[in-house]
């Protein structure tokens, strides 16, 4: 009875961990989302006022990527 109970425990504890791991990891993609998106937004004001053409390239690819990770991690 000892060891049933046990594996209910441990099965429990299991699934909890999994879904922790869950939410650091979307917490972690939020996150560098959020550095991208910081990094991105003065680039592309500096690459519109300037400069143009393929240096507008760079913040771009950085959004992109960004909402890249963000949309992976809804999806």
């Amino acid at each position: 009875m000892m060891e049933i109970l046990m594996l209910i425990l441990f099965c429990w504890l299991f699934f909890k961990a999994v879904g922790l791991a869950f939410r650091a990891a979307w917490g972690a993609a939020k996150i560098l989302a959020s550095l991208l998106f910081a990094v991105a937004v003065p680039m592309l004001v500096l690459c519109l006022v300037f400069a143009g053409g393929v240096f507008l390239l760079v913040p771009l690819a950085l959004v992109a990527v960004a909402f890249g990770i963000l949309k992976a991690c809804v999806a």
